[in-house]
């Protein structure tokens, strides 16, 4: 088989994977396209509201929302028009599965050859999971995806081989489509978060010497918290508190090294006005006392 699945612990660490269903596949072809509801299951006793593995891809293009559905420890909504691509391996959680409305394709590890697997993404884990197309390719999607939907449903004017190759090419189709949609969403939100970190940082390099609050500057962005993490971090790699306590330090670095104001004045000017706790600051992130750092220097 030309595509793979990734190395993962299946039920040795507790968290249940389940295989492709083939049984419930029509005609035990490599994919499943239909509609979501109660009825869908990976296996008989499946407990879809429970966390779990799969060992196969899944999409699911909603018709329907809001949905909740919790893929590696995020929590993502989905409305009406969205998509959410699950890879294998990944642990995922439903809820109420009499919310989801929509259609499902699923696809077995196997089905699609190597140079398709690689020019669809199939294992672009960094890609996001929740995908919001805008109008004109949500029509392209929704008509590529009925059309596979079709070809998957007739059993009769092609033997096995034959509708097995159409199903390929079909799914290669929306495939290549959906790839497309998870790179530019990727891209954009890339974007996003450069211009966030860049709004932080301009609000730090004004604000640092009163302000060490990450829920303040949030709130002066207009950001949620856990926003802005995501765009410092992607941007840094650190996290918005570890910027702020990074640029303090740096000035008050500055100011010990290239003035003689006492190091009371240093602590007030990067936003302590007492001097012990600017003098506890500046070790922890130093390992020097600001004496120690100044007399080091002079």
């Amino acid at each position: 088989m030309a595509d793979r699945t990734p190395n993962g612990a299946g039920d040795g660490d507790g968290i249940r994977t389940f295989p492709f269903p083939v049984d419930l596949s029509v005609g035990g072809v490599g994919i499943q396209v239909g509609p979501m509801g109660t009825e869908r299951r990976w296996h008989a006793d499946a407990p879809l509201e429970r966390v779990h593995r799969i060992d196969f891809h899944v999409v699911m293009l909603f018709t329907e929302g809001p949905v909740r559905h919790m893929i590696d420890f995020a929590e993502y909504e989905a409305r009406a028009g969205d998509l959410l691509w699950i890879r294998p391996g990944q642990v995922h959680r439903f809820s109420r599965t009499c919310e989801y409305r929509g259609t499902v394709l699923t696809m077995q590890p196997g089905f699609l050859p190597r140079a398709t697997v690689e020019a669809t993404g199939l294992y672009r884990y960094d890609l996001p999971p929740l995908l919001r197309p805008d109008a004109p390719r949500l029509a392209a999607l929704q008509a590529s995806l009925a059309h596979l939907q079709r070809e998957y449903e007739d059993t009769e004017t092609l033997p096995l081989s034959l509708h097995t190759s159409v199903l390929r090419h079909s799914l290669t189709a929306f495939l290549l489509r959906l790839a497309h949609l998870a790179a530019s969403s990727a891209e954009a939100a890339r974007r996003q978060a450069d211009t966030t970190f860049t709004l932080f940082r301009n609000a730090v390099e004004k604000d640092f010497a009163t302000n060490h609050s990450v829920s303040a500057y949030a709130d002066a962005l207009g950001y949620s918290r856990r926003t802005l993490v995501r765009a410092v971090r992607a941007a840094t790699g650190e996290t918005p508190k570890g910027f702020i306590d990074k640029r303090v330090v740096l000035e008050a670095k500055r100011l010990l090294a290239h003035t003689d104001l006492p190091i009371g004045r240093v602590g007030a000017a990067v936003g302590f006005p007492d001097a012990a706790n600017f003098s506890k600051f500046f070790q922890l992130h130093t390992g020097q006392t600001p004496v120690a750092f100044r007399a080091e220097l002079r």
